[in-house]
């Protein structure tokens, strides 16, 4: 399979998933040669001469890895569970970026047992979720603040990614319901599996024993 320059590509997540990556990349023996959190760029050299790292946003990650235009990648299983994993292996879970996807409302709220609006991001998660719990949810997609919505009464409840719960508190609100607990996943490529099978599973070992070298050293 043809990537850029004919080296591995490996596509990354800006944000909180980066800072916990990089760290993680350099145990396993890659480390870009330039600085990525103070550059503009998104295309990066590594010290491995056939590996080369992208920066992208979370959600676009496992679109350039399905297609083909990377070869692996690292992203949030929320992501994964709303979009779904078609043409992708998930080989390890990098255990970093650790958080809830939750239902939460303002404190003190209680369903009436008629239909409910749930404002969230993750409408596919959110629809199946409440299915099965045999609730017809009204949902309402939005992209930020989503504590917001029901402060100013567009929805009942929100379904969102919850780290400490500060934010929650500080707007009044409370987590509900757990619906999934999330870290980040290493995904690859179906056919850059086969293609390079020996360059990949020599990344996943090498990020497989960073892995464990981390959990050993968390106190």
């Amino acid at each position: 399979m043809d990537t850029m320059n004919d080296k591995l590509t490996i596509a990354l997540t800006k944000g909180r998933i980066l800072q916990e990556t990089l760290p993680l990349l350099a145990r396993a023996g890659i480390a870009s040669l330039e600085d990525i959190s103070t550059s503009r760029k998104l295309v990066f050299a590594t010290n491995r001469p056939d590996v080369q790292l992208v920066v992208l946003r979370g959600t676009d990650v496992p679109t350039y890895v399905r297609y083909g235009a990377a070869d692996m990648g690292i992203v949030g299983k929320d992501i994964l569970l709303e979009q779904g994993a078609d043409g992708l292996y998930e080989p390890l879970d990098l255990g970093i970026a650790r958080c809830r996807l939750m239902t939460a409302a303002r404190v003190g709220w209680k369903s009436n047992g008629a239909r409910i609006r749930v404002a969230t991001k993750f409408v596919n998660i959110t629809r199946d979720y409440f299915a099965q719990q045999g609730i017809h949810a009204d949902l309402i997609k939005l992209y930020g603040a989503l504590e917001l919505a029901p402060i100013m009464h567009l929805a009942d409840v929100i379904v969102d990614i919850v780290d400490t719960g500060n934010t929650l508190r500080a707007n009044g609100m409370e987590p509900l319901e757990q619906i999934a607990a999330i870290s980040s996943r290493l995904v690859v490529n179906k056919a850059a599996m086969r293609s390079r099978y020996a360059a990949i599973t020599r990344i996943i070992a090498d990020l497989t024993a960073a892995v464990g070298e981390s959990a050993n050293a968390t106190p």
